[in-house]
């Protein structure tokens, strides 16, 4: 399973680069937008792995959980790291203008904030679906308990994020503008 994780996260980045270099480079706009479409490819892959490997009698473990972590984040942070690795690739190759950053503060920094804790909700939430699926289709006797426990992870993430996130950010710009 190890193997599997890290083939599939080199294949990650090396989609994600040869998509951008086949769409700035060399200006093939199509093979750029192909190859970047295989990116979550890649983790769909590894769940298909790991799914393998708990049906033929794998014993549930991180490994696992790990395959539903990374189908999660791509689900929930993959277009905005694309997006950003981009427009980053567009700057720099391309000579378009700067990537803008993250507002510094205020309520443009809230509203940040809210969006990235919802893109976590989601990665979360599907990483804890696939979790839930992958003890669901374990081979019978096989250990999947190891699995359950990932999913209160997963909650216990979105509740530290939101904390050190969203609301963190809005009780600052409320102690900025003189609201308590």
């Amino acid at each position: 399973m190890i193997g599997a994780i890290v083939v599939c996260e080199i294949a990650f980045w090396a989609f994600l680069v040869l998509g951008l270099l086949a769409r700035y480079a060399l200006r093939a706009r199509r093979l750029g937008a192909a190859l970047l479409l295989c990116v979550p490819l890649t983790d769909l892959a590894l769940v298909a792995f790991s799914v393998a490997d708990l049906r033929s009698g794998g014993t549930a473990g991180a490994t696992h959980g790990l395959a539903a972590v990374y189908l999660g984040v791509s689900v929930g942070f993959g277009p905005e790291i694309v997006r950003r690795a981009d427009a980053w690739s567009a700057h720099r190759v391309a000579g378009a203008p700067a990537p803008a950053k993250p507002p510094a503060s205020g309520p443009e920094r809230v509203r940040y904030e809210w969006r990235l804790w919802l893109r976590c909700v989601t990665a979360c939430t599907v990483a804890a679906a696939l979790t839930l699926l992958m003890s669901v289709v374990a081979a019978p006797g096989a250990q999947a308990s190891g699995l359950w426990n990932l999913v209160a992870q997963f909650a216990l993430v979105t509740v530290v994020w939101l904390g050190v996130g969203p609301l963190r950010h809005r009780f600052r710009a409320n102690r900025e503008s003189g609201r308590a």
